[in-house]
């Protein structure tokens, strides 16, 4: 969990997509996250993390469902919500500032 500690951290806000390879909405994601580092390039870090691999870390972030989407802004949570969301509205939560959950 180190390294995923080290990964949101910094001045770069991180969008992490919690999803699994058996969810079907969580399949809808991958293009949607495309168009938000097309759109935001280095403004922007994702990361996605299987739960079915990762479940100590799907814990310590309480995921109880997938997808589940979360954006940190210097290693804070900032934002979450276990749900499809559209590239967007991730692109207006990451723009702003003063994001809270």
């Amino acid at each position: 969990m180190a390294s995923f500690k080290e990964a949101i951290s910094g001045n770069v806000p991180v969008l992490v997509d919690f999803h699994a390879k058996w969810c079907g909405p969580c399949k809808m994601m991958p293009p949607i996250l495309a168009q938000v580092k097309e759109q935001l390039g280095d403004e922007v870090k994702i990361i996605k993390i299987d739960v079915d691999k990762n479940q100590a870390l799907a814990d310590a972030y309480a995921v109880r469902g997938v997808p589940t989407l979360m954006i940190f802004k210097e290693g804070k949570l900032a934002w979450r919500e276990s749900a499809v969301r559209q590239a967007g509205e991730l692109i207006g939560l990451l723009a702003k500032s003063d994001l809270e959950i």
